[in-house]
């Protein structure tokens, strides 16, 4: 199957800048107090004794994965840029890392105790979010949780030249209002249950520009 061209984009776009954006991306720990409680609540839902391992999808260099297991989450990683894995692999040598893409998840159905998509999504064309979330709600095991978070507008469309250390990147970024998400998640069969918006720090409008920041926790029904 050919592979879209959105994820050809992003692929190569994300090995180009691996490396810069390993260094300039915070580590968690570093995160605004709102985006680690976050976090921290959603490790919460999928610790054991909840059933099935957690999946970070759109994992980068694995620095929120990392994160993850070190609040007790049994979660692995997979992106689709090869070289962001190969840098997460070496800096957790102890973590599972595998290349592949949310759009065709080679993870069987209800698997998962829980997914993070973590600043994953935006690059992703309105038209396959569906697809997309299809997949999120086929690996879920009844009762798994979903986090989703990532930049959010009016529907903005950006395409930059440049990013990470001034790398030509030709990935584009789609900014959708949080309620388009939020009905997005619910057709695809999964439960909105919280929903917070934030303006950016000084550290993420450098990365993204001065847009807000929508985080989402849903679950799939038992």
């Amino acid at each position: 199957m050919t592979e879209p061209s959105h994820l050809t984009a992003v692929r190569q776009s994300y090995d180009s800048v691996a490396a810069d954006y390993a260094r300039l991306v915070k580590q968690p720990s570093d995160l605004d107090p709102v985006s680690r409680a976050m976090l921290a609540a959603f490790a919460e839902l999928v610790r054991p004794p909840h059933p099935g391992p957690v999946a970070d999808l759109g994992c980068g260099p694995g620095k929120v994965t990392a994160h993850l297991a070190a609040l007790g989450v049994p979660v692995f990683g997979v992106d689709v840029s090869q070289e962001m894995v190969e840098l997460a692999r070496a800096a957790y040598p102890d973590l599972r890392f595998t290349v592949g893409s949310m759009t065709a998840l080679e993870i069987g159905s209800g698997e998962l105790g829980g997914i993070l998509a973590y600043y994953a999504t935006h690059h992703t064309p309105p038209q396959w979010l569906p697809t997309v979330y299809a997949e999120f709600h086929r690996t879920l095991a009844p009762g798994g949780r979903l986090m989703l978070a990532g930049p959010v507008g009016s529907g903005e469309h950006l395409r930059p030249s440049h990013a990470y250390g001034d790398h030509p990147v030709s990935y584009e970024s789609y900014l959708l209002p949080p309620d388009r998400i939020a009905e997005l998640l619910h057709r695809a069969g999964l439960v909105v249950t919280t929903r917070v918006v934030q303006e950016p720090d000084e550290g993420t409008k450098r990365q993204i520009g001065t847009f807000q920041i929508g985080t989402f926790l849903a679950y799939k029904p038992r």
